[in-house]
């Protein structure tokens, strides 16, 4: 083959699985400016035909073969889209750039996951939708940005084909393919869509404030047909659809106030081997205008060279157009919110069959851990922070971070009855139960939530959240509110019957009490025999909350609070302990965009604890909300952080805190000054 590569030190690539798309990036590659194959990677290394297909490429035995070729300086991933992570994150470790087929993940939490370990790694990693890297896409961007329409009130577009007939095994088909139209080719009109609402709005890319999703799933549960309304922050409104069953005719519609553009199968952009894109503009009196973007260099080419030149630029990822890593997580959010609107949840992603890390390997303990401490009244050492993970929809995305939690040292795990209506606990018990590790976990559980807050509702809440749980006991219990119209002897006694019923195996007491009700019931049952409260949850930080976050909250950051707990000994397990994005650029006396941080923490005698948490940890080379955890941790009585990331990035942030020792000599300073 001709090959129109001009670079002196082009990009050597490798390939991840070579099927029909890695075939078309193999094209790419050879008439590129920057690129050229080296080797692939295939699991059938024999098959017939491959030395033909990608001639003069070294065949490796395996992907992992691939990775350890030390010629290779990045890999093209080019498998079926539930490999997509687990390569891409084996690529960052090995050294290697990625260009990964789309959609990049399942999910935007796996694509977060990848983009954290490259982010790590110091390598690029992009998606590659080569249409967005096409100058015909630029010009189409550009004359929306223009005005060239008017003002963009709506966008049509679809992305749908016929298959000839139904075929279980067909990847299209396959649900442990993770097939379908909504990943396959929904994620083209999704990420166009975006792109154009954002050129409305004079950014990179625009993210729906609302998805509403509707589709028809067939006989293999995949999405064979699917549709989309798309509500964006301009007021824009897109219609997406996508179908792997059904000819669709694949126009991109842009409506203005002065017209509307239209253009024909947009990511084929001028031909896969180059040629002349047609922009259609019919203006509001009916004349009509052709945008012609003639270019001779092939489709996938572009994608090639826009890696190749970030990647000898020493950049992480693609400039706009191209998606860069928060427009892929954009794009991939959109499509989680119309896949959970429909209720697409393919069987790998099920607690059941999804029963490894995303890197494909058994759960296990690694070189690093979470340093441990003995909490009276439980059964085994527990990690000095507790995880919180009230935000995953679904097993899937929440495993991620459970499993690298676990797999840190960390072993204490923070729930509630009320959190996502029951969700939360489900996920936590299918995941303790696929992962094998309840007997090594220490599991808190929260009852009695305003308004059911009744000794009665104790017991009936605690038999669904040990059900949800799958097992038959809570370590740790605590009532998630307090009813001071209720006397605390009966509270006392509920919680009591279940620590002898054995379904509390550990201490039990309150979150959000005051010192008085914990006092009373802590004098109740020594005076009867009973087990007196071990525990409490309340906020805790170096910063006081000033007002509480949610009706019934109470804080116990103050002198009176300290000496209760220094003299009581008591666990703090405390929520919110870094305020809630108070030590971190959000904040500051002269931002007052969030309206919760300004109302539960804006006080001079809180800025001034800040101001010396950002002054130490510019001498200790941290960060200050570093510090502010660090100080929880140092104080004289035990406090048990829980921490709520969303993100890898976010846990390993956390946990990189947990190494700073601070002096009672600095504890005081950051306190009082």
């Amino acid at each position: 083959m001709a090959t129109s590569q001009t670079s002196p030190n082009p990009v050597r690539w490798g390939i991840i699985g070579p099927g029909g798309i890695a075939k078309a990036f193999r094209d790419g590659l050879t008439h590129s400016k920057t690129g050229k194959l080296v080797a692939i990677g295939s699991r059938n290394p024999g098959k017939a035909g491959l030395a033909e297909d990608f001639p003069g490429a070294r065949i490796h035995d395996g992907y992992q073969a691939l990775l350890d070729d030390a010629d290779v300086e990045a890999v093209y991933i080019a498998t079926p889209h539930p490999g997509h992570a687990e390569w891409a994150i084996k690529a960052a470790e090995a050294g290697k750039h990625v260009l990964v087929e789309k959609p990049l993940g399942l999910t935007a939490y796996e694509a977060e996951a990848i983009f954290h370990a490259h982010r790590k790694a110091g390598t690029f990693a992009g998606e590659a939708f080569m249409y967005r890297v096409h100058p015909q896409t630029k010009r189409l961007y550009d004359l929306v940005a223009s005005g060239t329409i008017g003002e963009v009130r709506a966008i049509k577009s679809s992305f749908g084909f016929a298959m000839p007939k139904f075929d279980p095994e067909h990847r299209l088909y396959a649900n442990d393919l993770a097939g379908g139209g909504i990943l396959d080719v929904g994620c083209y009109p999704v990420s166009m869509t975006r792109l154009i609402a954002g050129a409305a709005a004079g950014k990179p890319f625009l993210d729906p404030v609302q998805v509403q999703g509707s589709a028809h799933l067939g006989q293999s549960g995949v999405d064979e047909w699917a549709a989309a309304l798309l509500t964006f922050p301009n007021d824009i409104i897109a219609e997406v659809s996508c179908s792997v069953s059904l000819a669709q005719d694949n126009v991109l519609r842009i409506l203005g106030t002065k017209g509307r553009i239209e253009v024909a199968d947009f990511w084929f952009a001028g031909g896969k081997q180059g040629g002349t894109g047609e922009i259609r503009i019919v203006r509001a009196d009916g004349s009509v205008e052709l945008v012609e973007v003639a270019e001779s260099g092939w489709l996938y080419s572009f994608e090639v060279d826009a890696a190749g030149e970030a990647i000898r630029a020493g950049e992480q990822q693609l400039a706009s157009p191209g998606m860069s890593w928060a427009d892929t997580l954009g794009n991939l959010r959109t499509l989680d919110k119309w896949r959970a609107s429909v209720g697409l949840v393919f069987d790998i992603e099920k607690a059941s069959r999804k029963t490894t890390t995303i890197k494909g390997a058994k759960l296990a303990r690694g070189p690093k851990s979470i340093p441990k401490r003995q909490l009276p009244g439980v059964s085994q050492p527990t990690s000095v922070a507790a995880l919180g993970f009230e935000f995953f929809p679904d097993f899937a995305s929440a495993s991620v971070l459970l499993d690298a939690f676990h797999e840190a040292g960390g072993n204490l795990f923070d729930t509630a009855y009320i959190y996502a209506g029951g969700k939360t606990e489900k996920i936590l018990g299918d995941w303790l139960t696929s992962r094998g590790v309840r007997n090594e976990s220490v599991v808190i559980g929260k009852g009695a939530h305003s308004p059911l807050v009744y000794p009665d509702v104790i017991g009936k809440q605690l038999t669904e959240t040990i059900d949800r749980l799958k097992t038959d006991h809570v370590d740790i219990y605590f009532m998630h509110r307090d009813n001071p119209d209720v006397p605390v002897s009966e509270f006392v006694d509920a919680m009591d019957a279940e620590v002898k019923a054995g379904r509390i195996r550990g201490p039990f007491g309150g979150s959000n009490w005051t010192r008085e009700r914990m006092d009373a019931a802590i004098a109740y049952a020594e005076k009867t025999g009973k087990q007196k409260p071990g525990a409490l949850s309340n906020n805790f930080s170096l910063a006081e909350m000033l007002d509480p976050i949610w009706a019934g909250c109470v804080a116990a950051s103050d002198d009176e609070w300290k000496a209760w707990l220094n003299q009581r000994q008591i666990p703090n397990f405390a929520w919110s302990s870094q305020g809630r994005g108070f030590f971190t650029d959000r904040a500051g006396r002269g931002k007052r965009d969030d309206e919760e941080i300004v109302r539960v923490w804006y006080s001079e005698k809180n800025f001034e604890r800040r101001d010396r948490a950002i002054e130490l940890a510019g001498k200790l080379g941290r960060e200050p909300i570093h510090i502010a955890l660090a100080y929880v941790l140092a104080q004289p009585f035990p406090v048990v952080p829980l921490i709520g990331p969303r993100t890898l990035a976010e846990l390993e942030d956390s946990l990189s805190a947990l190494d700073i020792q601070l002096t009672p000599e600095q504890v005081t300073w950051l306190d009082r000054g």
